[in-house]
């Protein structure tokens, strides 16, 4: 299967090849490294979609009808499609191959991406896309509106500071528990960071300067989900949260490389980074550990949690997202408004 590279746009005869290869690093050193992944990812789907569909590659720029078979495939479920179908024959491909899970329909939040991603891809080549065509604007608008599904949180349940403290408690006196401690309070306390964002954190990103005088840490994201490199802002940790990261660097004797590391069996440091799915194992041991059901919560608890505990607190919303760095006051609004309604004294009406 030959894949394209979404991320070299179309050759113009006004430039040469060596400002062609200097644009296509401008266009990989300006993306996300998250986004970058998630733009690979969908690559090989789709193109894998495309050759088990219609025995093709992708076109670029890709056609109408295309673009409607995709919307069409991935709107409704194929389990009681005919066997020979060609929808269900390529779904039960992807199957075979790893890159689809079963026939059920895909959550419109995945379709979504997909597109936007196809879209991107079109935009690097300075091409118009057939999803912007408007039969095929129309065709995606109705099969999201027939999904008639909620989009499902990121997180089962926010972790709240009440569930924070529960996690920190089951936290003791090893590296481990150390290690675990500082991740979870930095994560949370320092605007519900995510799991790429926790793990590529380096010991130089982080600043004590202001600490003995000030008790204040200052952490320097190189990049985020929504902000590009080197225009991330400062974040700030202090109080207990700045003791325990203190506590965490001096204890295992971090001087530069990774903040977060794996620990032996041996309570003994390494020197590689924490992955994102261990950040998944820490929060999942320790939210079991304090009692919690299986599935309470996923790492983007830490995320929701804050925001939710901001707006419990009563902390405007511009200052919460200062911290979590939202790029969308509507996206932050959502955490708001779940605490609002329930606050709202019309909810008393009877009791």
């Amino acid at each position: 299967m030959s894949v394209p590279a979404p991320y070299i746009p179309n050759l113009t005869p006004a430039l040469s090849e060596a400002d062609h290869e200097a644009l296509t690093d401008l266009y990989i050193e300006g993306t996300p490294a998250n986004t970058l992944r998630a733009y690979e990812r969908d690559l090989v789907y789709l193109t894998a979609w495309k050759l088990a569909r219609f025995q093709e590659d992708l076109l670029w720029p890709e056609t109408e009808p295309t673009a409607l078979a995709f919307i069409l495939d991935h709107a409704r479920g194929l389990n009681e499609a005919p066997e020979a179908e060609a929808a269900r024959v390529a779904a039960q491909e992807l199957i075979a191959q790893g890159l689809r899970r079963t026939l059920n329909c895909p959550a419109p939040s995945t379709l979504d991406r997909r597109i936007a991603s196809w879209q991107a891809f079109h935009r690097m080549k300075n091409l118009r896309s057939p999803f912007d065509a408007p039969r095929v604007k129309q065709a995606r608008a109705k099969a999201r509106r027939a999904a008639g599904r909620p989009p499902i949180p990121k997180s089962a349940n926010p972790i709240t500071r009440d569930i924070l403290e529960q996690m920190l408690a089951t936290c003791s006196g090893t590296r481990r528990d150390c290690r675990d401690r500082a991740l979870l309070m930095l994560g949370w306390a320092s605007g519900g960071r995510r799991r790429s964002e926790i793990v590529e954190l380096q010991r130089s990103d982080v600043s004590l300067k202001d600490f003995h005088q000030n008790g204040l840490i200052w952490i320097s994201l190189i990049e985020t989900k929504t902000t590009a490199k080197g225009k991330t802002p400062r974040l700030v940790l202090k109080g207990r949260s700045a003791q325990a990261l203190i506590h965490w660097i001096e204890l295992g004797a971090i001087d530069n490389g990774p903040l977060f590391r794996p620990i032996s069996k041996a309570d003994r440091v390494l020197k590689r980074p924490l992955s994102p799915d261990a950040v998944y194992q820490i929060v999942k041991h320790r939210l079991s550990l304090a009692g919690l059901p299986d599935g309470f919560a996923s790492p983007h608890g830490l995320r929701s949690g804050f925001l939710t505990q901001a707006a419990l607190d009563g902390a405007p919303i511009q200052a919460a997202m200062r911290l979590s760095l939202h790029r969308s006051m509507a996206q932050a609004q959502k955490y708001y408004d779940d605490v609002e309604i329930a606050e709202n004294p019309a909810t008393d009406l009877l009791k």
